[in-house]
Protein backbone atom coordinates (compact mmCIF):
# COMPACT_ATOMS: atom_id res chain seq x y z
CA UNK A 1 0.00 0.00 0.00
CA UNK A 2 2.69 2.62 1.25
CA UNK A 3 5.11 1.29 -1.93
CA UNK A 4 1.56 2.41 -4.19
CA UNK A 5 1.27 5.46 -2.40
CA UNK A 6 4.96 6.53 -2.87
CA UNK A 7 4.22 6.05 -6.88
CA UNK A 8 1.87 8.41 -6.89
CA UNK A 9 2.97 11.36 -9.50
CA UNK A 10 1.28 14.46 -8.45
CA UNK A 11 2.25 16.66 -11.37
CA UNK A 12 -1.35 15.70 -13.43
CA UNK A 13 -3.36 16.77 -10.02
CA UNK A 14 -0.90 20.23 -9.98
CA UNK A 15 -1.57 21.04 -14.26
CA UNK A 16 -5.80 20.00 -13.76
CA UNK A 17 -5.65 22.85 -10.31
CA UNK A 18 -3.60 25.19 -12.19
CA UNK A 19 -6.11 25.13 -15.25
CA UNK A 20 -9.27 24.69 -13.02
CA UNK A 21 -7.78 27.92 -11.18
CA UNK A 22 -6.44 29.66 -14.57
CA UNK A 23 -10.17 29.12 -16.12
CA UNK A 24 -11.90 29.74 -13.31
CA UNK A 25 -10.56 33.23 -12.91
CA UNK A 26 -10.93 34.37 -16.89
CA UNK A 27 -14.50 33.05 -17.19
CA UNK A 28 -15.14 34.86 -13.24
CA UNK A 29 -13.77 38.15 -15.73
CA UNK A 30 -15.62 36.71 -18.58
CA UNK A 31 -18.64 36.09 -17.18
CA UNK A 32 -19.84 38.56 -14.92
CA UNK A 33 -20.52 41.48 -17.29
CA UNK A 34 -22.52 39.32 -19.03
CA UNK A 35 -24.54 37.83 -16.31
CA UNK A 36 -25.61 40.97 -15.34
CA UNK A 37 -26.07 42.11 -18.69
CA UNK A 38 -28.24 38.92 -19.57
CA UNK A 39 -30.09 39.30 -15.50
CA UNK A 40 -30.96 43.01 -17.14
CA UNK A 41 -31.96 43.18 -20.20
CA UNK A 42 -35.10 42.86 -22.35
CA UNK A 43 -33.35 42.01 -25.51
CA UNK A 44 -34.83 40.10 -28.17
CA UNK A 45 -30.87 38.66 -28.50
CA UNK A 46 -30.97 37.27 -25.13
CA UNK A 47 -32.54 33.70 -25.77
CA UNK A 48 -29.90 33.43 -28.01
CA UNK A 49 -27.04 34.53 -25.81
CA UNK A 50 -28.52 32.52 -23.33
CA UNK A 51 -28.78 29.00 -25.85
CA UNK A 52 -25.11 29.50 -26.73
CA UNK A 53 -23.62 29.94 -23.50
CA UNK A 54 -25.52 27.11 -22.44
CA UNK A 55 -24.53 25.07 -24.81
CA UNK A 56 -21.55 23.42 -23.56
CA UNK A 57 -24.23 21.53 -20.73
CA UNK A 58 -25.63 19.68 -23.59
CA UNK A 59 -23.45 18.93 -26.07
CA UNK A 60 -21.05 16.02 -26.23
CA UNK A 61 -17.51 16.90 -25.19
CA UNK A 62 -16.23 15.05 -28.58
CA UNK A 63 -18.17 17.51 -30.44
CA UNK A 64 -17.23 20.77 -28.60
CA UNK A 65 -13.68 19.58 -29.00
CA UNK A 66 -13.47 18.35 -32.04
CA UNK A 67 -14.80 22.47 -33.62
CA UNK A 68 -12.22 23.66 -31.07
CA UNK A 69 -9.45 21.85 -32.17
CA UNK A 70 -10.36 22.48 -36.00
CA UNK A 71 -10.91 26.15 -35.06
CA UNK A 72 -7.17 26.28 -32.95
CA UNK A 73 -4.90 24.21 -35.51
CA UNK A 74 -2.51 25.66 -37.71
CA UNK A 75 -5.19 24.86 -40.64
CA UNK A 76 -7.43 27.26 -39.60
CA UNK A 77 -7.33 31.17 -40.08
CA UNK A 78 -7.19 31.47 -35.74
CA UNK A 79 -4.61 28.99 -35.21
CA UNK A 80 -2.25 30.04 -38.58
CA UNK A 81 -3.05 33.66 -37.08
CA UNK A 82 -1.56 33.32 -33.56
CA UNK A 83 1.57 30.71 -35.12
CA UNK A 84 2.58 33.24 -38.02
CA UNK A 85 1.83 36.57 -36.17
CA UNK A 86 2.73 35.57 -32.27
CA UNK A 87 4.64 32.29 -32.85
CA UNK A 88 2.47 30.34 -30.57
CA UNK A 89 0.42 27.16 -31.30
CA UNK A 90 -2.86 27.06 -29.82
CA UNK A 91 -3.56 23.47 -29.86
CA UNK A 92 -1.71 20.49 -27.55
CA UNK A 93 -0.29 22.43 -25.27
CA UNK A 94 -1.62 24.32 -21.60
CA UNK A 95 -3.00 27.22 -23.45
CA UNK A 96 -4.81 25.30 -25.81
CA UNK A 97 -6.08 23.48 -22.65
CA UNK A 98 -7.24 27.20 -21.06
CA UNK A 99 -9.10 27.98 -24.01
CA UNK A 100 -11.06 24.89 -24.41
CA UNK A 101 -11.65 24.96 -21.06
CA UNK A 102 -13.75 28.20 -20.96
CA UNK A 103 -15.35 27.40 -23.82
CA UNK A 104 -16.87 24.14 -22.09
CA UNK A 105 -16.71 25.65 -18.54
CA UNK A 106 -18.73 28.95 -19.34
CA UNK A 107 -22.28 28.20 -18.65
CA UNK A 108 -21.03 26.89 -14.81
CA UNK A 109 -19.88 30.40 -14.29
CA UNK A 110 -22.78 32.37 -16.30
CA UNK A 111 -25.96 30.37 -14.85
CA UNK A 112 -25.12 31.13 -11.13
CA UNK A 113 -24.63 34.56 -11.34
CA UNK A 114 -27.15 35.18 -13.74
CA UNK A 115 -29.29 33.69 -11.33
CA UNK A 116 -28.45 35.54 -8.67
CA UNK A 117 -28.54 39.05 -10.02
CA UNK A 118 -32.17 37.96 -11.26
CA UNK A 119 -33.47 37.23 -7.59
CA UNK A 120 -32.23 40.45 -6.09
CA UNK A 121 -34.32 42.29 -4.57
CA UNK A 122 -35.81 45.39 -7.62
CA UNK A 123 -35.73 48.02 -5.03
CA UNK A 124 -31.92 47.69 -4.09
CA UNK A 125 -31.03 48.32 -7.38
CA UNK A 126 -33.53 51.11 -8.09
CA UNK A 127 -32.48 52.51 -4.75
CA UNK A 128 -28.50 52.73 -5.98
CA UNK A 129 -29.51 54.33 -9.23
CA UNK A 130 -31.93 57.31 -7.98
CA UNK A 131 -28.92 57.90 -5.75
CA UNK A 132 -26.88 58.54 -8.61
CA UNK A 133 -24.78 55.23 -8.89
CA UNK A 134 -23.76 54.45 -11.72
CA UNK A 135 -24.42 50.65 -13.11
CA UNK A 136 -20.89 49.34 -12.93
CA UNK A 137 -21.09 50.63 -9.28
CA UNK A 138 -24.11 49.49 -8.39
CA UNK A 139 -22.90 45.97 -10.02
CA UNK A 140 -19.75 45.97 -7.37
CA UNK A 141 -21.13 47.94 -4.79
CA UNK A 142 -24.59 46.57 -4.34
CA UNK A 143 -25.17 43.72 -6.53
CA UNK A 144 -22.36 41.24 -5.88
CA UNK A 145 -21.94 41.77 -2.24
CA UNK A 146 -26.30 40.24 -2.04
CA UNK A 147 -25.26 37.67 -4.20
CA UNK A 148 -22.73 35.60 -2.22
CA UNK A 149 -23.89 32.00 -2.50
CA UNK A 150 -24.67 32.23 -5.80
CA UNK A 151 -21.07 33.99 -6.66
CA UNK A 152 -19.33 31.00 -4.06
CA UNK A 153 -21.78 28.39 -6.23
CA UNK A 154 -20.32 29.98 -9.83
CA UNK A 155 -16.82 30.08 -8.84
CA UNK A 156 -16.47 26.74 -6.99
CA UNK A 157 -18.40 24.87 -9.77
CA UNK A 158 -16.88 25.98 -12.50
CA UNK A 159 -13.22 25.25 -10.78
CA UNK A 160 -14.40 21.55 -9.64
CA UNK A 161 -16.42 21.03 -13.33
CA UNK A 162 -12.83 22.04 -14.95
CA UNK A 163 -10.99 19.88 -12.98
CA UNK A 164 -12.91 17.03 -14.09
CA UNK A 165 -12.97 17.30 -17.49
CA UNK A 166 -11.87 14.67 -19.89
CA UNK A 167 -12.72 14.46 -23.53
CA UNK A 168 -12.29 18.09 -24.13
CA UNK A 169 -9.02 18.39 -22.67
CA UNK A 170 -7.55 15.34 -23.97
CA UNK A 171 -8.52 16.24 -27.77
CA UNK A 172 -7.43 19.53 -27.76
CA UNK A 173 -4.15 19.00 -25.23
CA UNK A 174 -3.91 15.07 -25.81
CA UNK A 175 -1.48 13.97 -23.17
CA UNK A 176 1.96 15.50 -22.83
CA UNK A 177 3.65 14.88 -19.14
CA UNK A 178 4.25 17.89 -17.41
CA UNK A 179 2.38 20.34 -19.85
CA UNK A 180 -1.18 19.08 -20.86
CA UNK A 181 -1.75 15.27 -19.11
CA UNK A 182 -4.24 16.33 -16.05
CA UNK A 183 -5.48 13.84 -13.55
CA UNK A 184 -8.80 12.67 -15.31
CA UNK A 185 -6.31 11.76 -18.45
CA UNK A 186 -3.67 9.62 -16.68
CA UNK A 187 -6.84 8.10 -15.04
CA UNK A 188 -7.78 6.83 -18.51
CA UNK A 189 -4.16 5.67 -19.54
CA UNK A 190 -3.93 3.63 -16.14
CA UNK A 191 -7.54 1.95 -17.12
CA UNK A 192 -6.34 1.50 -20.37
CA UNK A 193 -2.65 -0.44 -19.15
CA UNK A 194 -5.18 -2.16 -16.97
CA UNK A 195 -3.28 -0.61 -13.71
CA UNK A 196 -6.67 -0.75 -12.13
CA UNK A 197 -4.39 -0.49 -8.31
CA UNK A 198 -3.28 3.49 -9.77
CA UNK A 199 -6.59 4.03 -11.43
CA UNK A 200 -8.39 3.35 -8.26
CA UNK A 201 -5.94 5.25 -5.63
CA UNK A 202 -6.12 8.66 -8.21
CA UNK A 203 -9.99 8.14 -8.84
CA UNK A 204 -10.61 8.28 -5.07
CA UNK A 205 -8.68 11.24 -4.63
CA UNK A 206 -10.39 13.01 -7.34
CA UNK A 207 -13.85 11.86 -5.48
CA UNK A 208 -12.99 12.97 -2.44
CA UNK A 209 -11.92 16.42 -3.64
CA UNK A 210 -14.95 16.76 -5.62
CA UNK A 211 -16.73 15.70 -2.73
CA UNK A 212 -14.98 18.11 0.12
CA UNK A 213 -15.71 20.79 -2.54
CA UNK A 214 -19.32 20.04 -3.22
CA UNK A 215 -19.85 20.11 0.37
CA UNK A 216 -18.09 23.03 1.19
CA UNK A 217 -20.60 24.94 -1.45
CA UNK A 218 -23.71 22.97 0.30
CA UNK A 219 -22.59 24.06 4.11
CA UNK A 220 -21.95 27.55 2.87
CA UNK A 221 -25.06 28.34 0.80
CA UNK A 222 -27.43 26.45 3.88
CA UNK A 223 -25.91 29.16 6.69
CA UNK A 224 -26.41 31.90 4.19
CA UNK A 225 -29.83 31.13 3.77
CA UNK A 226 -30.34 30.70 7.18
CA UNK A 227 -28.70 33.95 8.08
CA UNK A 228 -32.27 35.72 6.12
CA UNK A 229 -34.62 33.90 8.10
Amino acid sequence: MFELLSSIELTPFYISFKLAFITTVILFILALPLSWWLSQSNSKVKPFIEALTALPIVLPPSVIGFYILWSLSSNSYIGAFFEETFGIQLVFNFTGLVIASCFYSLPFMVQPLQSGFENLNKNMLEASYISGKSKLTTLFKVALPNIKPSLLTALIVTFAHTVGEFGVVLMIGGSIPGETKVASVAIYEFVEILDYDMAHVYSAIMLVLSFVVLLGVYIFNNKQKKSFI
